[in-house]
């Protein structure tokens, strides 16, 4: 794909391919502000409160790695550009809804197009980017739209919603996927999947979307049968795959060392920073007092540094100092600051900011890093299903961190019957970033040992490789300068 993109056409589908991106992050965090205005409006219960996040998570995880298959088959960009066409038709539908049972409809309508369109962004990117260095920058700017979505999601959420009202959380999406789908047609390059008649595993795809729905919806909602049910499911699935002609996820991906450290630790990482980000939304509310608005407005400083990190220098750490270094080193300031924040006892400027601007440095650093990894040694014809298998994990990581830190703050806080509500809801959200931190430690620990001996292995070759690399590169004129 790479070679039917000139320099500055290249650069403005990587920009449309990440705008699109961060819209459909955004979703997942933007409506969470706006949940008690649209109880009140639309009368849901507070059980029924929950489908408005729960629709979107359980259509959105659920259908990650098929439609990244899909893309394998049938063209990324084709794929891609259906997900954005039924995402902002379903976020117009969301806007309007005038009862309980639209919105979640709706909300579940743009968690299947958010799936179709996700899935294969990175897949193309590693495709467009053949050249290290090159790939390296342009992962640097996706993970900025994965790592910071959440935190500008929360800042939108609250600004629209007091502002105007929570249909605006919904009809934000509109001018941006309108325009998004405009340049797509235009700058993306079309690509040729290798067709249907190359085998889609129906069963597979089956057994694999029902077990990630039912586990999604089962950490969501705590029900543990359904949790039981959906490792039942996934059992099957593993061996469906390795039965199959065609399988959907080829296990011989996980043979790679780094295709299975990058999802593993990914599982873990995101546990700790999807839930560290629905904890301090809470904790700045209830102990520290902020509104809706001014709580979003304290996450300001995460993306702008996650920003800085991602876009300034991530990707020239990991060209100095190797993938495996700048993540664990990035895990290290995130744990540190969690660390910190489990012991905050002061306001926000003295006690929640420093920890904050430490942890979206590491993340700035970090997540990129592991992205590479996760595409490093894929193949383009399994690039789309590497890609939704990452964004896999990623949500699932989210969804295990903000149920096991919810339950968490909520035990501790109701075992301190006899201390200030305040305090005891303070001491609840402590020892939830203690345990943020623990699931940090964790992915150290195993990016430490997994992905060890791939680096090694990796670097010998390449040092080796270098020189007739070099003699038999040949001159390629760029700019009209010659290389």
């Amino acid at each position: 794909m790479a070679e039917n993109y000139p320099i500055r056409s290249r650069g403005l589908a990587l920009a449309v391919l990440c705008a699109a991106s961060l819209m459909v992050v955004l979703d997942s965090s933007i409506v969470a502000v706006a949940l008690p205005a649209i109880q009140a409006d639309l009368g849901f219960t507070p059980a029924g409160l929950a489908w408005v996040v729960t629709a979107y998570l359980v259509a959105f995880g659920g259908l990650l790695l098929i439609s990244g298959r899909l893309g394998d088959l049938l063209g990324r960009r084709r794929v891609f550009l259906a997900g954005l066409t039924l995402f902002t038709v379903a976020s117009l539908v969301a806007g309007l809804a005038s009862s309980a049972g639209v919105l979640v409809v709706s909300r579940f309508a743009q968690g299947v197009g958010g799936a179709l369109a996700s899935a294969v962004v990175l897949g193309m990117i590693v495709t467009m980017y053949p050249e290290p260095r090159a790939r390296a920058r342009a992962i640097g700017v996706y993970s900025f739209t994965q790592a910071a979505g959440a935190s500008i999601g929360l800042i939108a959420g609250g600004a629209l919603t007091q502002a105007l009202s929570w249909h605006w959380t919904f009809y934000v999406n509109l001018p941006i996927g309108v325009v998004a789908l405009v340049l797509a047609v235009r700058v993306v390059a079309p690509d040729r999947g290798t067709g249907l008649r190359a085998g889609l595993d129906v069963l597979g795809a089956v057994l694999v979307t029902a077990a990630v729905m039912l586990g999604v919806y089962a950490i969501s909602s705590a029900v543990w049968g359904a949790l039981a049910a959906a490792a039942g499911l996934l059992a099957a699935f593993v061996v469906r795959q390795a039965k199959a002609r065609t399988p959907l996820l080829p296990l011989r991906l996980f043979r790679i060392r780094a295709v299975t450290g990058a999802n593993l630790v990914m599982v873990l990482m995101v546990a700790g920073m999807l839930g560290f980000q629905f904890v301090t939304a809470l904790y700045l509310q209830q102990v520290l007092g902020l509104d809706a608005l001014r709580t979003g407005v304290a996450f300001l400083p995460v993306p702008l540094v996650i920003a800085v990190a991602s876009l300034g220098f991530a990707d020239k750490l990991s060209a100095r100092f190797g993938p495996r270094a700048v993540l664990l080193s990035g895990l290290g300031l995130v744990i540190v600051g969690l660390v910190l924040l489990s012991r905050v006892s002061g306001g926000y400027f003295t006690g929640v900011l420093p920890p904050l601007l430490l942890m979206g440095l590491g993340a700035g650093a970090a997540i990129p890093a592991l992205m590479g990894l996760a595409m490093s040694e894929v193949s383009a014809s399994d690039a789309g299903v590497a890609s939704g298998l990452i964004n896999t994990t990623q949500q699932v990581g989210a969804a295990i961190g903000t149920a096991v830190l919810a339950s968490v703050a909520a035990a501790r806080t109701s075992s301190l019957s006899g201390v200030d509500h305040r305090e005891a809801l303070a001491a609840g959200f402590r020892l939830a970033y203690g345990v943020s931190a623990g699931f940090l430690l964790a992915a150290v620990a195993l990016g430490g040992v997994v992905l060890a001996r791939r680096t090694r292995q990796a670097a010998a070759p390449a040092a080796d490789a270098a020189p007739a690399a070099r003699e038999a590169e040949p001159e390629v004129c760029v700019a009209g300068q010659t290389r």
